[in-house]
């Protein structure tokens, strides 16, 4: 039987690595947009591209922090 804290930190890591894929998307997306593959403004693409680096990169760092001082 998973105890309470295994169960915990499989959540807490299926999350993580949530944050990281839909946060790529986003920069695949935002790449695509920018480069007119896509039928989407070019702006708004190059904005959703930078905000999916930020996201992969930060996401998951922050997101652990909060975790970090919550269990305290």
């Amino acid at each position: 039987m998973i105890d309470e804290a295994e169960a915990v930190a499989r959540r807490r890591f299926m999350v993580l690595n949530l944050v990281r894929l839909i946060s790529l998307g986003c920069v695949l997306f935002g790449i695509a947009a920018s480069q007119g593959a896509v039928d989407f403004p070019r702006m708004p693409g190059i904005a959703l591209a930078i905000i999916g680096l930020f996201g992969f990169f930060f996401g998951p760092n922050l997101l652990a922090r909060r975790w970090r001082s919550d269990d305290q």
